[in-house]
């Protein structure tokens, strides 16, 4: 990204190289099966250009997406690699997902019927999606699957794969895991007949891609592993796989001044100085998507932590110092300073939601800069 089209003193760096590490180490975990880069939500807010480039680089050969536009924007980039969207596509846009050999998921024979009738000589590829607990989208008996097959019978729609998703793969135990595969399974084998050879049959998300390796079929959606992230604390303490977070989040003091014991910070006087303290402020708020819930969180610099005070601002938020600092220095506020580590996880800890959402509510304000 070029640097002279912003021109604040907050930006995000993406380590690259750690991508390429994460994608090396599932590839060498899975052995045998494709993985496929999931880079919807620009990539879980890392980029999805740089990091689709960067994982393909490194060994993934498919990449998955959640709506048409994302996909559309990784084909001008990417025009051989397969490219499927996991979510609905609205039938009146198949034609455009055809002309750009951009994969769809169905899962409903009236939308088989009403996509084939927008289509002209264009053939449109598709994988069916089966949902075998997770309970949001996908076919969920044998029925409606051979509904879906007889509706793609002489038009120009076709069955290249089928998936399924898993919702309790990242938690302890195993008994909703193993009834959701059971019942793919089953499913599979009364379905499969039907279906033309070669089909790619994935099922596996991080979580089960690291958990059960050989359950997986011919790929996994490598999402949040990908960014050097674990899908839960549990599978970071029993899984081996060791990642590398790709995502850090800095910016630079912007003014320090002292204050005195009884002085207020910020809307609300919510924060009243019990000394004389030295207060920093920083150039980010919760118009980039560093939310007031962060009020009190601790922040880096040279590798001390230090709280933010005060309610955050829609484009500052303020930090109480333990001494004066230069005008310019850095903060880190995710990522690592000198012997000090903010983790993804520590900010999703602190605002009680998990660490997907962290960099996906970053916002366009924050640019992204890529680290090799």
């Amino acid at each position: 990204m070029d640097k002279s089209a912003y021109h604040r003193d907050t930006w995000v760096e993406v380590d690259l190289d750690a991508i390429r590490h994460n994608v090396k180490t599932m590839n060498h975990h899975l052995k045998d099966k494709e993985v496929m880069a999931v880079v919807k939500a620009d990539a879980y807010g890392h980029g999805e250009i740089e990091v689709a480039e960067a994982a393909l680089e490194s060994g993934a050969t498919r990449l998955a997406v959640a709506v048409l536009d994302e996909g559309l924007r990784l084909r001008q980039k990417f025009p051989d690699i397969p490219i499927l969207v996991m979510g609905w596509t609205d039938p009146k846009y198949v034609a455009l997902a055809a002309q750009h050999n951009i994969t769809l998921t169905t899962f409903q024979s009236d939308w088989i019927k009403q996509a084939s009738s927008y289509l002209n000589d264009e053939h449109l590829n598709v994988h069916l999606k089966v949902d075998t607990g997770m309970g949001r989208i996908g076919i969920r008996s044998v029925e409606e699957a051979y509904d879906v097959i007889k509706a793609c019978k002489h038009t120009n729609i076709f069955i290249t794969g089928v998936f399924t998703h898993f919702a309790t793969a990242d938690e302890p135990g195993n008994h909703y895991y193993s009834q959701q595969i059971a019942a793919f399974k089953q499913w599979l084998i009364q379905v499969k007949r039907y279906l033309q050879e070669n089909i790619v049959i994935h099922i596996g998300n991080t979580a089960a891609a690291m958990r059960f390796p050989d359950d997986m079929f011919d790929a996994v959606r490598f999402g949040i592993g990908m960014y050097g992230l674990y899908p839960s604390k549990f599978v970071s303490e029993n899984v081996s796989l060791h990642l590398k977070q790709a995502f850090s989040l800095y910016s630079r003091l912007i003014h320090v001044k002292r204050i005195n014991k009884g002085d207020a910070i910020s809307y609300g006087k919510t924060y009243v100085a019990d000394q004389d303290e030295w207060i920093g402020t920083i150039p980010i708020g919760y118009g980039d998507g560093w939310i007031r819930k962060l009020q009190n969180f601790q922040v880096l610099i040279h590798g001390k932590k230090l709280p933010i005070v005060g309610r955050i601002c829609m484009d500052q938020c303020m930090i109480r110092l333990d001494h004066p600092y230069e005008i310019g220095t850095s903060v880190t506020l995710i990522g690592s300073d000198q012997t000090g580590v903010v983790s993804m996880d520590d900010v999703a800890d602190y605002l009680e939601t998990i660490n997907y959402e962290i960099p996906c509510i970053l916002g366009k304000r924050i640019p992204r800069y890529y680290i090799n």
